[in-house]
């Protein structure tokens, strides 16, 4: 997911997907931990898509409090 893409999405939407993103990271280290993943550079990706989103979210929260 781009920086880009993540701008656009609302608040609300931004937390739904950090929540299925941990809940995706959590079952590919599960099952790498049981049998080696195809392409292991998929939890590396989810790892960076996990910090996209709570930066995203991290700089909302600290313009709202900004603004107030």
């Amino acid at each position: 997911m781009k920086p880009s893409e993540i701008k656009e999405i609302s608040t609300k939407e931004l937390k739904e997907r950090l929540e299925t993103e941990k809940d995706d990271y959590t079952k590919l280290r599960l099952n790498h931990t049981v049998s080696p993943l195809d392409n292991p550079l998929k939890l590396r990706l989810s790892r960076r898509n996990i910090a996209r989103l709570l930066t995203e979210l991290k700089k909302r929260q600290m313009s709202d409090t900004s603004k107030s």
